[in-house]
């Protein structure tokens, strides 16, 4: 029996040598023939021509040596960048390409830029940073639009270059054209409570009044074009004045419909006076107003039913739809939410816009907008010229609603606080919370954040409707 065992160990064992043996003879084999290729005999690599072959795909690829190594990482660093100045054939290349690339005409197209001058908007970026996350400034707008802006003035880094470039992509995906407005006015709708302007109608002509920046800001464009290097066409004044809503959706989609060419800089302009709405309103507040008219106590709002919530956001867009179809899409968008939410049965769908959605939207679209903070955008006349109005705008935004409000005082048996007035700009809710905020340091007992709400939400219903009136006017 053991010499059965054995036997049949040995004879396995002979197989097992013999396999290794035909398995060893194959790879010297293989490597070879490795030294030929199937379709033109030609040397490719193997460990015994490692020093003379050519890699497949490779043969036009030009040897680079020690010195011409370290050359090009050197010229890829971001301080090379920052001080080294483009040659004219590096500018035309780089205009081709973003030509090429681009989807609708870009008058920025391909324009290059002094290093410095990235690294002074880098700098922006970080102070728009620190308003945000030290100072508090709305740090839901100002954190990602100054990283945006961070991020696409790295030199050599990319990111907001066509067509590969993430800032790029979702600047093109939704802040180019009209998706995120409208999804930002979906979530607008949905966390916003209606109950304060049903509860009070006339606060709707502080509202109302806000608009007057818009309006005033046209004639601002006109004076503007009177300066050497700044020259700006209807339409494109129209978009403009938008920014005096301080509402940087709105913006965004006026711009699209009258001045592709400035979305820009106008969503900027925008976006960033939204957020510095806490910085730039108190002043104004406190010099148009008493400090007695600052302590003025409203009367509690009377108690809105819930159908009466459930039809406005129906009545505002059928309305909307006989008088100013134009303005449909963002009254439509902000009624879709609000009846969502007033009706109580689609809480999930509610949640849904009001959070995740709403998270969402406002990074990609605040990065979007910071991905437009590039020198060659920010750093001209015509640019300097948007922001310059659009401050002037909002100024005299904040101050017609508060001066609306003095005047109808005069009329009124019961008084109205002058400092909701502020509010009827479309900073919803940041402007009613300053409203609030001010009025609560002159009597910390007079709460004005639900007074304030009616003349907000109405702002953002006229700043719809004065798109509208612009597209409807001048749209094609």
């Amino acid at each position: 029996m053991d010499t059965v065992l054995n036997s049949n160990v040995n004879q396995k064992s002979k197989v097992l040598k013999v396999t290794l043996v035909i398995m060893a003879l194959a790879t010297v084999l293989s490597f070879g023939s490795f030294g030929y290729a199937d379709n033109d005999k030609s040397e490719v690599a193997s460990f015994r021509t490692m020093n003379t072959a050519v890699i497949k795909g490779s043969e036009h690829v030009k040897e680079i040596s020690v010195k011409e190594f370290l050359g090009n990482i050197g010229k890829n660093t971001g301080i090379y960048k920052m001080i080294h100045t483009e040659t004219p054939e590096e500018i035309a290349q780089a205009k081709a390409e973003a030509e090429s690339h681009a989807a609708q005409p870009d008058p920025f197209a391909g324009v290059t830029v002094p290093g410095w001058k990235k690294l002074f908007m880098i700098a922006i970026g970080f102070l728009i940073v620190y308003l945000g996350a030290a100072k508090g400034f709305e740090p839901l707008l100002l954190i990602p639009i100054g990283f945006g802006t961070i991020l696409v003035n790295i030199p050599g880094g990319g990111m907001g270059d066509a067509p590969h470039g993430m800032l790029h992509i979702i600047y093109s995906a939704g802040v180019g054209n009209e998706f995120f407005p409208m999804l930002i006015f979906m979530g607008i709708g949905a966390m916003t409570d209606f109950g304060p302007l049903i509860a009070n109608p006339k606060t709707a002509l502080l509202g109302a009044a806000a608009q007057l920046g818009i309006f005033a800001t046209l004639f601002g464009v006109a004076l503007m074009n009177l300066i050497p290097g700044i020259d700006y066409n209807m339409m494109q004044a129209c978009a403009i004045s938008i920014i005096g809503g301080a509402d940087g959706p709105t913006s965004i989609y006026v711009s699209g419909k009258l001045a592709p060419e400035m979305i820009a800089v106008i969503a900027v302009a925008a976006y960033s006076y939204m957020a510095l709405v806490p910085m730039i309103q108190p002043p104004l507040m406190k010099l148009l107003t008493t400090k007695k008219e600052r302590q003025i106590r409203m009367k509690q709002l009377r108690t809105v039913s819930k159908a009466e919530k459930i039809l406005f956001p129906l009545m505002l867009l059928v309305i909307t739809i006989l008088l100013l179809p134009p303005a449909a899409p963002l009254i439509g968008m902000l009624a879709f939410g609000n009846f969502l939410q007033e009706l109580g049965t689609v809480q999930r769908l509610s949640k849904t816009i009001q959070n995740e959605m709403m998270n969402i939207v406002s990074i990609l679209l605040s990065l979007g907008v910071g991905s437009q903070m590039t020198p060659e955008k920010i750093m001209n006349g015509n640019s300097l010229g948007i922001i310059v109005l659009g401050l002037v705008a909002f100024a005299i935004a904040t101050s017609g609603g508060i001066l609306m409000a003095k005047l109808m005082n005069l009329f009124l048996k019961e008084k109205i606080n002058p400092l909701i007035g502020s509010a009827g700009v479309s900073a919803v809710p940041m402007a009613a919370r300053v409203s609030n905020k001010v009025g609560l340091e002159y009597d910390p007992s007079n709460f004005l954040l639900m007074h304030a709400m009616g003349p907000n939400v109405s702002g953002v219903i006229g700043t719809a409707v004065a798109a509208g009136v612009f597209i409807s006017t001048y749209g094609f």
